[in-house]
């Protein structure tokens, strides 16, 4: 969903070593996006294997879940389910703005300049449903567990992390703090790096964990006023929010009607920009299908499995992907034992 009020949270940093034991729920789409977005070439195109099919996103997802099994820490990935109706605009909106980048970037190959190629290429990632069901695969092969949402993979997550059965969920978005989750940690990568928005270059950036209880306490909000406020400064339903109204105009508004959410959605005149009601959204939010029977179970890595997909299937380098194998089994029966740690 990617709400707008990044701006309001205060996190704190941690290090990775602070989630050894713990178990995390993963966005799967938000993290698979960003290694389609940022593992690429010198001019932008995404890595692919000999027969010209991606695979940024499975070079990035084996990295990073490797270092995360290293670090003791427990993933549970959730895959986002079939999204609200109310999403249909912001998915036609992301489908044109692709579509917009292609030709620009198809120009700049024209143009043979790099620099406009880097810039544009990443725009056009698409995480088609043969990469999910890759990047499912490969994970089961990691004996790592798999969750299906029902719908939105967020609510999902943070549903699981406000029953106690995940410690935090793993997102560069707040999303999951407006769908309830108690923790959620920004980022979780494995080299500390971050691309800036619209680059291929990268800012040096240190974990964070967002506490709700913190955000809601200190801002003197209740759950539902932080749902309006997403909803004022914009969502996945409603994108770009109403104009002119950012985080901290959205949480006076908030505070100067704390119990009447009509009386907000009037005084910004919200009938005359939306043809969809407030109400609606907010019922989407708050309702937003979550399931409890999931499974948690850490099973012991299919060696086999995960090199028939990596390395015949997609061309990758058999002795690094058995040296990270080994490398893991190895660190972690140093520490205390592969068994133990499943």
């Amino acid at each position: 969903m990617g709400t707008a009020i990044t701006e309001l949270l205060e996190p704190q940093l941690i290090s990775i070593k602070d989630l050894q034991g713990k178990i995390v729920a993963v966005d799967s789409f938000n993290m698979l996006y960003q290694f389609l977005t940022t593992i690429r070439q010198r001019d932008g195109t995404p890595l692919k294997d000999s027969k010209g099919r991606i695979t940024s996103h499975l070079i990035g997802l084996f990295n990073r879940t490797i270092k995360f099994l290293q670090e003791g820490v427990k993933p549970v990935f959730v895959f986002d389910g079939k999204p609200p109706a109310l999403k249909a605009k912001e998915r036609l909106r992301r489908k044109e703005l692709k579509i917009e980048a292609l030709k620009q970037y198809e120009q700049a190959v024209e143009e043979e300049d790099v620099e406009e190629m880097k810039k544009y290429a990443s725009r056009t990632s698409r995480l088609t449903p043969e990469m999910v069901e890759e990047a499912k695969e490969l994970l089961i092969a990691l004996g790592l567990p798999v969750v299906q949402a029902p719908s939105e993979g967020e609510a999902q997550a943070a549903h699981m992390v406000a029953q106690g059965d995940c410690y935090a969920v793993v997102s560069q978005d707040a999303d999951s703090l407006v769908f309830g989750a108690t923790r959620v940690v920004r980022n979780l990568s494995v080299s500390q790096r971050r691309k800036k928005a619209g680059t291929l270059t990268y800012t040096t950036v240190q974990p964070e964990l967002i506490l709700l209880s913190e955000v809601l306490n200190r801002l003197q909000l209740s759950q539902d006023q932080l749902i309006i406020i997403s909803i004022l400064v914009g969502t996945d339903y409603n994108y770009g929010g109403v104009k002119g109204i950012g985080p901290k105009k959205a949480l006076q508004l908030v505070r100067k009607y704390p119990n009447d959410f009509e009386a907000i959605f009037s005084e910004v005149k919200w009938k005359e920009l939306w043809d969809v009601g407030w109400e609606e959204i907010y019922t989407v939010i708050k309702k937003m299908p979550v399931i409890d029977s999931y499974r948690l179970e850490w099973k012991q890595i299919d060696v086999e499995q995960v090199v028939e997909l990596l390395v015949e299937k997609h061309d990758f380098s058999q002795a690094r992907v058995e040296s990270s194998l080994k490398r893991f089994e190895k660190e972690d029966k140093e520490q205390k034992g592969l068994g133990e740690f499943f």
